[in-house]
């Protein structure tokens, strides 16, 4: 996976990383907004919306918008769509659906990226689980992310956890990626794969992790828009995501409100999901 060119990854200053944190921590902020606004009933136009009135209102400018021609500030992805649903004013929410909901913004030139996966109203167990699932394989990824690893490393803890829990497929070809001055930089990390291998992470480096996983088979279709990316078998989806800053202390979640302390000490004492 890594012969040839090495991935140049970017490495950012301690004042660079602060710069980054009031970019992640917009994005996490706006995510919460809209979590808060999901309902049956709702479009998915209104939630992009109101995140880009969050976003804009608060000093920073939606990644997404315009990105390769992207026309929404969020990615907003409903049940066996995995990433880059495109919104809709058709597009009605109704309950027992899922929606991932992926947001990036700009402060200073730096970037924030991060998604969550909201359940509309009242979702089955078995899609509750799936929830619980890949989220939780974020936070291992995440956990993995510590100086002196390998980019590996990373891949390998999500993958292990979710094949502990069942015979998900886990989305290949999309994955996490470098962040910093841009959305999307080198190197991608995959949501699979053995341990030990890639560059060594050091301190500064800024990275976006971002499991998916179906209910079903790994394999995907891409829509006739040219950005929806949907399940093969037409079972529902979940994605997860955090950008973070590896530190001397170990990961910092830029994107999450408590910069992931409460899901690392859940981690640590062994009560997060099973």
């Amino acid at each position: 996976m890594f012969r040839g060119r090495k991935p140049a990854i970017q490495v950012k200053s301690p004042q660079q990383v602060e710069l980054m944190r009031a970019a992640g921590l917009l994005v996490g902020e706006t995510l919460e907004l809209l979590r808060e606004a999901v309902k049956p009933g709702i479009t998915t136009m209104e939630l992009d919306e109101l995140a880009e009135r969050h976003i804009r209102d608060s000093g920073g400018v939606p990644s997404f918008k315009g990105y390769h021609g992207f026309t929404g500030t969020i990615c907003a992805s409903v049940n066996e769509e995995i990433v880059h649903g495109i919104p809709n004013a058709g597009k009605v929410l109704r309950a027992g659906d899922v929606i991932s909901i992926d947001c990036g913004a700009i402060v200073e030139g730096w970037h924030g990226d991060a998604a969550v996966t909201v359940p509309v109203g009242e979702i089955t167990a078995e899609l509750r689980r799936l929830l619980e699932v890949t989220e939780t394989s974020l936070w291992h990824g995440l956990a993995a992310g510590r100086a002196g690893a390998r980019l590996t490393d990373m891949s390998h803890a999500i993958e292990a956890y979710i094949r502990s829990q069942g015979p998900y497929g886990i989305v290949e070809g999309y994955g996490g990626h470098g962040i910093g001055t841009e959305m999307h930089m080198d190197p991608l990390i995959p949501n699979h794969g053995a341990a030990g291998h890639g560059p060594v992470l050091r301190s500064g480096m800024c990275f976006a992790v971002e499991p998916m996983v179906n209910l079903g088979i790994k394999e995907t279709l891409e829509l006739d828009d040219g950005w929806t990316v949907v399940t093969a078998d037409g079972r529902f989806s979940a994605h997860f995501e955090h950008s973070f800053a590896v530190t001397p202390d170990g990961p910092r979640v830029l994107t999450a409100l408590d910069e992931g302390r409460e899901w690392f000490a859940k981690l640590e004492a062994g009560t997060a999901s099973r």
